[in-house]
């Protein structure tokens, strides 16, 4: 038998079959958890920001018409669940914390260059902290999540050239504090 894909199992769970979304969440929990994980650095308010995704698009399973990808509608909600949280809470992105992001350090016989990427990554993470919301969250969606910038599109509800435009912008923002951070 062959695996569903996710547009067909969700398409399923419009039609009322609920428990294809336990399938869903099961392909889908790491990733949002990530997404969730790299914008807040809090692993607790991540686990419950990805039940509430779960929770929503069961809700407004409705609005999903299969035309799109999957992923993107996914991620879409997301966000969506990530703003409403933070608005509730008044809380700011400004002042969350980001991920550390696993890096694999090559020539670990060498220390000094050990180091010096120790350094580097910790300048990024500083940096990535210091970019507005919306474009730490497009870096994270383009870099760390890995979708395209179609999808990237369909969840920030506009053209695929914008979100090319906006990661562009956003690395451009990131490369020039980073190399603030690391003047200092």
């Amino acid at each position: 038998m062959q695996a569903l894909t996710d547009n067909a199992l969700m398409l399923q769970v419009r039609s009322g079959d609920l428990h294809k979304m336990g399938l869903l969440y099961e392909r889908h929990k790491k990733r949002l958890f990530g997404f969730y994980y790299n914008m807040n650095g809090n692993a607790s308010l991540s686990e419950d920001l990805v039940q509430n995704v779960f929770v929503r698009m069961l809700k407004y399973r409705h609005t999903f018409t299969g035309e799109g990808s999957f992923s993107a509608w996914m991620f879409r909600t997301a966000r969506n669940v990530n703003y409403d949280h933070h608005r509730k809470n008044k809380a700011t992105y400004g002042q969350s914390e980001i991920s550390s992001v696993a890096y694999k350090i090559r020539d670990s016989d060498d220390l000094e260059t050990d180091m010096q990427q120790k350094e580097n990554i910790s300048v990024l993470h500083r940096a990535m902290k210091l970019l507005p919301r919306e474009k730490r969250e497009v870096l994270v969606l383009s870099k760390f999540k890995e979708l395209t910038f179609r999808e990237i599109a369909e969840v920030l509800q506009c053209t695929e050239s914008a979100a090319k435009v906006r990661a562009h912008r956003a690395l451009k923002d990131l490369r020039t504090i980073f190399l603030q951070l690391e003047t200092r």
